[in-house]
């Protein structure tokens, strides 16, 4: 079941969008790792199901999708946890550990949300909470684009162009106890930082000038992201969810 719903998934991507891809190489083919993404769209999810080349992809789920019948099918299958973005759901981030201890991959998005403009939002501290619970987990970063455009493409008979990156693995640093709060801040930053070097200058939102992006992007073997693919967007990034 969950085989075929991930090659169906992926079908229809590849079919209705113009979808490419980059550096899927970068994802480990086994072990624990925590994947963090910029969120668009309420596609991005099923996207990363279909794409990843392993069988133990799943992610966290804000409960409000339960009410939807395909969602809740689809997060069935990927045995997604679900987790109340309302409140401090220590239950889910202790399954979501326990998952990644147990040598899954599991994907979050930092901003808890879906950005309302497209470019990204400030990121919460729940993802380093998390990378600081199960320990030295490889983190993998990974920028989507496209998918906040999808239906509002369809509706003109467009296929959308849809961009998934993946970055090199990294490891973030132990947490200080005595200074908690402003490391957990410190390792949201990069992870959201490396997130933002993989997109297009526009999609970039409140990191767009962080000195640590700056120092990214100054790296001589990182390539504008905007350089990596033959399928251009039109304009920037439009309002989530359209």
């Amino acid at each position: 079941m969950r085989t075929l719903l991930q090659n169906l998934i992926l079908i229809l991507f590849q079919a209705l969008t113009r979808l490419e891809i980059l550096n899927l190489e970068n994802v480990p083919r086994e072990g624990g790792c925590l994947l963090v993404c910029n969120h668009l769209g309420i596609l991005d999810g099923p996207l990363y199901f279909a794409v990843l080349p392993r069988k133990d992809v799943t992610g966290l789920v804000a409960d409000k999708y339960r009410r939807n019948p395909l969602s809740r099918l689809l997060v069935k299958a990927a045995r997604g946890i679900w987790i109340n973005r309302e409140s401090s759901d220590f239950r889910a981030l202790r399954l979501a550990a326990n998952y990644l201890k147990d040598g899954g991959l599991l994907g979050v998005a930092p901003e808890g949300t879906r950005s309302p403009t497209g470019a990204l939002i400030q990121g919460k501290p729940g993802a380093a909470f998390l990378a600081e619970h199960v320990g030295q987990i490889p983190i993998l970063p990974a920028a989507v684009t496209g998918t906040e455009k999808i239906f509002s493409q369809f509706l003109r008979l467009r296929r959308p162009c849809i961009r998934l990156v993946f970055g090199e693995t990294f490891y973030l640093p132990p947490v200080d106890r005595k200074q908690r709060s402003a490391a957990l801040q410190k390792n949201t930053d990069e992870m959201m930082c490396r997130i933002a070097a993989l997109l297009p200058p526009a999609y970039r939102g409140v990191y767009a000038h962080h000195p640590r992006l700056e120092e990214l992007l100054a790296t001589p073997n990182l390539e504008p992201a905007e350089k990596h693919f033959a399928c251009h967007l039109e304009g920037g990034p439009s309002a989530a969810g359209q």
